[in-house]
């Protein structure tokens, strides 16, 4: 009898836990007392010139501890931060798992409007904001009965904040955060909280309907590096003396999820407060980065600065990147330029941390598999369904499903739509896609962007992957519009790169060949720039709006 092969990849078995006596440790509150304890004097967070180390780190989020237990906040009680990277905000992280609360980190991007969702529906009791944001914060305030309090986190310019026993290494812009927690002490708390308790609240980027908050538990930054390291693997490695450079917003998993990464592993944070590829590059070089995370738009920019070379990126050895593929002409550039190890990056707000990974040994010129997320990360599993959830063989398309245990404890106040992503210990990713036998990942698109033209299905990225080989585009996102004849029709709206030239006629004649005919766009609107997430994915939905406003 023969029997037809599943589409699972998978490593070590996801549901086997770790042993108590190791989970023990699985706390950002334990992590936060061994780094006071082995590296109190290591700088823990750099940014915009002031360094903070470990010691200090863990004293200031233990008295911001005290102070939210003293202002009444109790077990899960969440509390919101609106403000960009900096050692505030991740002090403010520590501390709400040292005082058994949940952060909701709140998009500063967003309008008022958007604001007064994610606190409304989180019922956060203390929003921290920086001043910058303050009219914002203020704006909402009033509208939301549960938030009780608002605290400025950095100081007005003429503010006189009062010393506090280690006002030689505190930063001093926390005058607003040092008169709140005026008093409170330093010492160490035990909040009763284990690996599978809510320590963090993130709103997806709301690229179909209302962001919707996701439940993520402290083991979701801590599976993934011991499964990597129990598996002798180096993937996507954290080390304890490297320079980690922050350059995603902290508001989203890959942000925050890089930086307690880093911090776990006792690593040197160097923060963004906002992404720029001048001052990656300068920070790159002046601070002896390591490693860090990025899209590939940002690695372009980071390799089109001028008097960027080999020499300004020489202390680099590994940069993972995620949110599209990495096309060949770029994965040239930029091992040629920065010289280092590169790992693509599969993940999700509900996933909790990396769930599939291309390793750096794919990546090299030529390589079939640079078309491919990757493999499922030690500890974690892939498999392929269709609509009725069956298993699918290697090679046909259905649904991307991972069983990772850093998943999602679910979203917030939403049971249904929890039941929907999360069933059983699988996640339902929302991806099309298939696996090869050798169980190597490779994503069609996203099963609401599919367009079906004349009853095919077409998948964006693949339209989008033979068009951005043209010499003259930059950028491209393909979307369906409505048709009434076929239902839907391929558009291309394009980023020319600068100085370049190209015409529809020149676009649509490069692609025959390269794709079936009914693959290729049958208009191509050209645009400055695309719209995109905080983490570099294109918004299809924007670009859809947009060019459908156009046509009237």
């Amino acid at each position: 009898m023969t029997t037809t092969p599943t589409t699972t990849s998978t490593h070590t078995p996801a549901t086997a836990p770790a042993p108590a006596s190791e989970r023990d440790g699985w706390t950002l509150t334990h992590r936060s007392a061994r780094h006071a304890r082995d590296r109190a004097g290591h700088p823990a967070v750099r940014c915009e010139g002031r360094a903070v180390d470990y010691g200090t780190l863990h004293r200031w989020s233990n008295r911001l501890a005290h102070a939210l237990l003293a202002d009444g906040v109790t077990a899960g009680a969440r509390v919101a931060y609106l403000g960009r990277e900096s050692e505030h905000y991740y002090a403010l992280v520590l501390a709400c798992a040292k005082a058994g609360a949940v952060i909701v980190p709140v998009n500063w991007r967003l309008t008022a409007r958007e604001v007064d969702h994610i606190l409304r529906d989180s019922g956060a009791e203390i929003l921290f904001t920086e001043r910058e944001f303050g009219a914002t914060a203020e704006r909402v305030r009033a509208e939301l009965p549960a938030l009780r309090r608002v605290v400025t986190t950095d100081a007005a310019p003429d503010a006189d904040p009062a010393p506090t026993a280690d006002a030689a290494t505190t930063p001093e812009r926390d005058a607003g955060l040092r008169a709140w927690c005026a008093g409170s002490p330093e010492d160490d708390l035990d909040p009763g909280t284990g690996p599978d308790d809510a320590v963090a609240q993130i709103y997806t980027s709301g690229t179909t309907g209302l962001p919707k908050g996701v439940v993520l538990a402290q083991r979701s930054f801590f599976t993934l590096p011991k499964a990597m390291a129990e598996a002798g693997v180096e993937w996507i490695d954290w080390r304890a003396d490297d320079v980690n450079l922050i350059s995603l917003p902290g508001f989203g998993i890959a942000g925050l999820g890089w930086f307690l990464h880093g911090f776990c592993a006792g690593a040197t944070n160097v923060v963004m407060r906002m992404f720029n590829p001048q001052d990656a590059v300068r920070l790159i070089e002046a601070h002896g980065v390591t490693t860090t995370f990025a899209a590939p738009a940002m690695l372009q920019m980071m390799l089109d600065e001028p008097g960027a070379g080999p020499e300004t990126f020489r202390t680099l050895r590994k940069i993972a990147y995620g949110a599209a593929p990495i096309s060949e002409g770029l994965l040239r550039r930029s091992m040629e330029v920065f010289g280092c190890e590169l790992a693509q990056i599969y993940a999700s707000t509900e996933t909790g941390s990396v769930a599939v990974c291309l390793p750096p040994e794919a990546h090299h010129p030529g390589s079939p598999l640079l078309t491919s997320a990757g493999r499922a990360c030690p500890g974690n599993e892939l498999r392929i369904v269709d609509r009725e959830g069956r298993e699918l063989s290697p090679g046909e398309i259905g649904q991307v499903c991972v069983r990772a245990p850093s998943r999602m404890l679910g979203y917030w106040n939403l049971p249904e739509a929890t039941a929907a992503t999360l069933v059983g210990e699988w996640l339902h990713m929302g991806d099309a896609g298939y696996l090869d036998a050798d169980g190597y990942l490779f994503l069609c698109d996203r099963i609401n962007d599919t367009i079906i033209a004349g009853g095919q299905n077409i998948y964006p990225a693949e339209v989008e992957k033979q068009l951005s080989e043209h010499p003259a585009v930059a950028d491209c996102a393909v979307v369906g519009l409505p048709d009434p004849r076929w239902g839907e029709m391929v558009h291309a709206q394009v980023v020319l790169r600068p100085g370049a030239r190209a015409t529809p006629r020149e676009l649509m004649t490069f692609l025959h060949g390269r794709l079936a005919d009914y693959k290729i766009p049958c208009a191509y609107h050209f645009a400055g720039a695309l719209p995109r997430n905080p983490s570099g994915k294109v918004l299809r939905r924007e670009v859809r709006d947009r060019l459908q406003k156009s046509a009237g």
